[in-house]
């Protein structure tokens, strides 16, 4: 296969592209701080949109939409666990992951045990995680510990931290996609559902599993993001809804399910931090950048089907 027809590739050139026209438009100016501001902010998109790969790999109709809230939720609580103390920051991760990890299987009873439709189980779950979030947080805005502080702004060989970590992430998810059992049952449960259960794949096992694994992203993403601002905020996720789908679409992974794309997720994710940098510095709120994502979603997902279409 030519690497032109890699659909990673795509995110990738959008994203140098953008990173070109603002410098053009900026004269050449700030190109390293510009960046680095990219692989710190895109690091958090990618996080989440990794975990949202999995799920809409799963098929037709599978996507979190609790992401936001279960942000807000794990870095709340473990903001309030650690309470700005030294040395707490692993508790702290302990308990985002954990608070992550019973949001994913809350998400999946809804879906299992009512045999409610994804989207409706997730949207509802994540009105009860944000009241909850709510309900602890009373107002109250903790600092990070110092120390979990310096490291999520840190770098290390010249890169964020945060971006490190990203990166890890994707390697680990890679790795389990491509030459793992694990990840052959998720791409045969997203291509054919009844012909993997019928071919002996634990289907229930590899939805639940992948619904957790989701929410544990999206709480890390939560505690990196709260350690990164100093506090956590109750809107803190909400960007991070639409952003985790269109890091998905636009970075090459199939919305018909059965097929992921490590690589475009990353790509993707500097892409809409590079996009978004462009439209704040003409002074774009908030409205129009939403209407720019969805825009973008709706001509790929257009082009895609045109592209099968064809084939």
């Amino acid at each position: 296969m030519s690497i032109l027809a890699k659909p990673w590739l795509w995110s990738w050139l959008a994203a140098v592209a953008a990173f070109v026209l603002i410098l053009g438009l900026t004269a050449g100016r700030g190109a390293g701080e510009l960046a680095y501001a990219a692989l710190s902010f895109g690091a958090f998109a990618a996080i989440v949109g990794l975990g949202q790969m999995l799920v809409i790999t799963l098929g037709p109709g599978n996507v979190d939409l609790s992401i936001p809230a279960t942000m807000t939720l794990a870095a709340t609580l473990a903001l309030k666990v650690m309470g700005s103390e030294p040395g707490m920051a692993f508790a702290g991760l302990v308990i985002a992951l954990g608070v992550g990890a019973g949001a994913g299987l809350a998400n999946y009873a809804l879906i299992f045990l009512l045999r409610l439709p994804p989207i409706i189980a997730t949207l509802a779950a994540s009105l009860i995680y944000q009241s909850l979030a709510i309900w602890s947080n009373r107002g109250l805005r903790i600092k990070p510990p110092e120390g979990l502080a310096e490291f999520a702004t840190g770098r290390f060989l010249g890169l964020p931290n945060v971006a490190w970590v990203g990166l890890g992430l994707a390697i680990v998810v890679w790795i389990i996609l491509e030459r793992t059992v694990a990840g052959r049952w998720l791409l045969a449960t997203g291509q054919n559902l009844r012909a993997a259960r019928l071919s002996g794949v634990p289907v229930e096992l590899v939805r639940a599993c992948t619904y957790v694994a989701v929410a544990m992203f999206a709480a890390l993403a939560g505690f990196l993001l709260a350690s990164f601002s100093g506090g956590a905020a109750l809107n803190m996720g909400a960007e991070y809804l639409l952003m985790s789908i269109a890091v998905v679409v636009i970075g090459g992974s199939s919305i018909a399910g059965g097929n992921s794309n490590v690589p475009g997720v990353w790509g993707a994710a500097l892409f809409m931090f590079l996009v978004v940098s462009m439209l704040n510095s003409y002074g774009a709120g908030a409205g129009a950048r939403n209407v720019l994502t969805g825009a973008i979603i709706i001509a790929i997902v257009i082009a895609a089907s045109t592209r099968r279409a064809r084939t």
